[in-house]
C-alpha cells in the first residue's frame, strides 16, 4: 500500500517538472528589439526601428491595414506596410504570386523563397529592386529602391503581405533582418 502513494507522488512530481518546461518563454515568438515600434493588425504584427512614424488610417493607402514611414528631408525614404485579405489564396505561394503582381512594372524581381516567420509554418519571401518614380513624396526619380515582401496565410487562412521598401542606403541590412525576424503571424 505504501508503494501506491509513492508512485502517485512520483507521477505528480514528474508532471510538475514536465509542465515547468511548457509555456511561452518568448523564444519561439517574434523577436522585437528594444525601442522599436510595432504595427499590430488582426493577422500579423511587424516591428520597425526608431525613425519610422506609424501612419493613421487616413494617412496610409486604403489597402493597407498598417503602415510606418521613414522620411529624410521631407521625402519618404522607407515604407513598411501590412496588407490583409488582398487576394483569395490557398497557400503561401499563391499569396506571394498575388503580392508580386503589385510590384512596380520594370522592377527587377529576384524570385520567391521560403522564409520562417513566427506563428506560421509556411511563408514566402520576394526580393526586388526598382528605380523610384519621384511621385507620392518618395525619393527622387531614378533613385534605387530595394524591396522585400513576406507573404502567406494567417490562422484564419486569410492572406497577408508585409512589404518593406527602402531607398538604397536608408535601411541597414541588419535592421532589415530584424524587421523580418519581428514578424508574428496570428
Amino acid at each position: 500500500m505504501k508503494t501506491r502513494p509513492a508512485c502517485l507522488a512520483a507521477a505528480a512530481l514528474l508532471t510538475a517538472v514536465a509542465l515547468t518546461g511548457c509555456g511561452s518563454s518568448g523564444s519561439d515568438g517574434a523577436s522585437v528589439p528594444d525601442g522599436w515600434g510595432t504595427l499590430k493588425t488582426k493577422g500579423v504584427d511587424v516591428s520597425y526601428p526608431k525613425g519610422y512614424e506609424e501612419q493613421s488610417a487616413a494617412e496610409r493607402g486604403k489597402h493597407n491595414a498598417a503602415a510606418a514611414v521613414r522620411t529624410r528631408d521631407g521625402k519618404k525614404v522607407s515604407v513598411i506596410t501590412v496588407q490583409l485579405g488582398f487576394t483569395e489564396a490557398n497557400s503561401a505561394e499563391q499569396a506571394a504570386i498575388a503580392a508580386e503582381a503589385g510590384i512596380q512594372l520594370g522592377a527587377d524581381v529576384e524570385g520567391q523563397k521560403d522564409v520562417e516567420l513566427a506563428g506560421t509554418d509556411e511563408a514566402r519571401r520576394i526580393d526586388f529592386s526598382f528605380k523610384a518614380t519621384g511621385e507620392d513624396g518618395g525619393p527622387a526619380e531614378g533613385t534605387p529602391v530595394q524591396g522585400v515582401i513576406l507573404a502567406g496565410l494567417d490562422s484564419s487562412e486569410r492572406t497577408f503581405a508585409v512589404r518593406i521598401d527602402a531607398q538604397e542606403g536608408s535601411l541597414p541590412d541588419g535592421d532589415l533582418d530584424r524587421i523580418i525576424d519581428s514578424v508574428e503571424v496570428h
